[in-house]
């Protein structure tokens, strides 16, 4: 842990760093001032801080290594002539997992943000150091003592309460018990509003999360390998697409601006990262994964988790539109046409998993009932029918 983040790490954060920052320009017409990213344990160990070292980049911060023994010793902070553009401000979310096994590294970048916020550099170049007096300032005037704003307007790490871990979005999409992207954000801003660096150990944090998301002109997740993706687990859409509803939320109530950009980073080959919008890669997982027939006939090759696996990805595409928005009535049409209206894998549902294909067809019609597939067509009947068929056989299964 006190290796974190190596200098193979190092040399890939800065790479996607700066591929994050073009494209962000090249769309936008100016750099992003402020930038969320999810970290997780499990990621920083195969890679070795990736997502910890693009955070350090951002911010204009490097790492410094003992020889030798290649552990992280210091950090040094970049000059702005020697970076060549402003520093961008970074709040980490962090995962439980990350937060228990690398403190260090939470306490390490905690005390690059305090050197960046302590640096004597214009507004334009620095916004972390203005963004902390603007906040300390404000916060003072509410009646905090000066050291209690000041400590309150430098938290850029937050995460669960200690002892807990997750987003915890997947249980108000489990129960149903949400109307809108506006639920999912009070979710995650309740659930992960507590600060962790060299002075806070999960201390609560809800008005400087608020703050933090209502200030981001990106939200970032990184994937380090192709061996999955983002609809293979409801962990991406409960960070991402849960940071995404909450710095819209408090985007909204603060009067921003700004639309905010959501990236996807493909770390899965390190000499070639890229940067694609969300949208741009969940369009990519399911053309080339979700309906692709080599996936569905190895899927089924399965059986009953095969079908699992069908109706988990959906249930995942679906929470990644209940928080973000950005899947398209063109996807959901796919799916249902690859995984409900192609007969051989229909009855390979009917015959293994018969719930699961239940499963499938409730999510559609739940997307086409809340108006997040907004022209559905034909395919509404169509999904109806289906659900129809489900019930008298479930119900005939039942019968004694």
């Amino acid at each position: 842990t006190r290796a974190i983040p190596t200098q193979t790490a190092w040399a890939l954060g800065q790479q996607t760093a700066d591929r994050l920052l073009v494209r962000y320009v090249q769309e936008h017409g100016d750099y992003p001032s402020a930038i969320g990213i999810s970290v997780w344990g499990t990621a920083t160990m195969r890679t070795g801080g990736d997502d910890i070292a693009q955070a350090f980049a951002l911010i204009g911060v490097r790492p410094k290594w003992a020889s030798g023994s290649q552990r992280v010793v210091d950090f040094e902070v970049l000059p702005c002539v020697g970076l060549r553009r402003p520093r961008v401000d970074v709040t980490l979310r962090i995962s439980g997992f990350f937060r228990d096994a690398f403190p260090g590294v939470v306490q390490m970048f905690d005390a690059a943000v305090r050197a960046v916020a302590a640096l004597d550099e214009d507004a334009e170049d620095n916004p972390i150091r203005a963004r902390v007096l603007r906040d300390a300032a404000r916060w003072q005037a509410e009646g905090q003592s000066a050291a209690q704003a000041q400590e309150q307007a430098l938290w850029r790490v937050f995460g669960a309460p200690a002892g807990s871990y997750g987003a915890s979005m997947h249980t108000l999409l489990r129960t149903g018990q949400w109307n809108d992207a506006d639920d999912f954000a009070r979710h995650y801003l309740h659930w992960g509003a507590f600060a962790y660096g060299q002075q806070a150990e999960g201390t609560p944090a809800r008005a400087a999360l608020e703050q933090r998301m209502g200030d981001l002109d990106v939200v970032l997740q990184n994937q380090d390998s192709r061996e999955h993706d983002v609809l293979d687990s409801s962990e991406y859409y409960q960070h991402q697409g849960g940071m995404v509803a909450a710095a819209r939320y408090a985007g909204a109530a603060a009067g921003a601006q700004r639309p905010l950009a959501v990236y996807h980073g493909d770390h899965g080959n390190p000499q070639s990262a890229k940067i694609r919008s969300l949208g741009e890669e969940i369009g990519r997982v399911v053309r080339a994964r979700v309906t692709n027939p080599k996936w569905i006939a190895g899927a089924m090759r399965h059986g009953y988790k095969g079908a699992f696996e069908m109706a988990a990805t959906v249930d995942y595409l679906f929470g990644f539109d209940a928080t973000t928005q950005l899947v398209a009535d063109h996807h959901y049409a796919l799916v249902t046409q690859a995984l409900v209206e192609d007969a051989a894998v229909r009855q390979f549902m009917q015959h293994n998993n018969p719930q699961a294909l239940t499963d499938i067809v409730g999510r559609l019609l739940e997307a086409i009932d809340r108006g997040m597939w907004e022209a559905p067509g034909d395919w509404h009947n169509t999904l109806q029918r289906r659900m129809l068929e489900q019930e008298e056989y479930m119900e005939g299964r039942a019968a004694p």
